[in-house]
């Protein structure tokens, strides 16, 4: 079971590792971010208007208390110092009140001053990571775009490998139709196979083709030959006539006899 499930994490890690890319998981990363300082200025946001509201229940608890401390005046002059001592506990009661505010209220813009750094520090390192991501995202989409021109030039790609595969299997179909097409050509020379057509012709055919055509060429070389013997010859009579005819002016006043013949 350990092995299975070694095996199991190792194959889903390598699955992981096929389908991940780098530029979605800082995409992801830089969202995640962002929702992080969002968080941190929305309490920063809240903080502030604890304050405000603080601020405002001070305001009205001081002017309460100075509304109590006039009322007492007011009764000590007009002998009423019952009411005068009245009015100066619920101011007395005012005042603890507002000390607890002021207290809160120095607490609450303490943590605002330190939401308002962390939140300022917290961008700054957003937008560096945004710099930096940037530059990784590029940097990575050039190294994959120059490994798939290098594997297109040297052949090793996918997309590649099925083009050279195909090429292949082309060529041997084509080498292989070729052979075919010599062996049938071998058959039918050889007379094995009978060509419907009649233009085929085996090897005694061709034979006799072959002495037939050379015939014809020694009869038409003997021909020519013999034309050349026959001009030659009527050159030779006609210089030897005319050597004759020179010598005996006789044979000259019978060309009939020579026609004649």
């Amino acid at each position: 079971m350990k092995r299975m499930g070694m095996i199991f994490r190792a194959k889903a890690n390598k699955a992981l590792d096929r389908a991940e890319d780098p530029r979605e998981t800082l995409d992801y990363s830089y969202q995640k971010q962002l929702e992080l300082l969002q968080k941190v200025r929305r309490g920063v946001a809240d903080v502030a208007t604890s304050r405000k509201r603080l601020e405002l229940q001070l305001n009205q608890l001081q002017g309460q208390s100075s509304k109590l401390e006039d009322q007492g005046r007011k009764a000590l002059a007009l002998g009423r110092e019952d009411l005068a001592r009245e009015a100066l506990s619920r101011r007395a009661a005012l005042q603890q009140q507002v000390t607890d505010l002021e207290t809160q209220h120095t607490t609450l813009q303490g943590e605002e001053e330190k939401l308002t750094l962390a939140a300022q520090r917290l961008q700054a390192k957003v937008d560096a990571f945004r710099t930096k991501k940037e530059t990784i995202k590029a940097t990575y989409t050039a190294a994959q775009a120059q490994t798939r021109i290098g594997e297109a030039f040297t052949g090793i790609s996918e997309e590649m490998g099925d083009v050279g595969l195909a090429i292949q299997r082309a060529e041997d179909k084509t080498q292989q139709l070729q052979a075919r097409a010599g062996a049938i050509d071998e058959l039918l020379a050889s007379g094995a196979l009978d060509d419907p057509t009649g233009t085929a012709k085996d090897d005694i055919a061709a034979e006799l083709d072959r002495i037939s055509g050379g015939t014809d060429v020694e009869l038409e070389l003997q021909r020519m030959k013999a034309e050349l013997a026959g001009g030659s010859s009527s050159s030779q009579q006609a210089i030897e006539g005319g050597a004759q005819d020179s010598a005996s002016p006789s044979q000259q006043s019978s060309p009939h006899k020579f026609d004649k013949q």
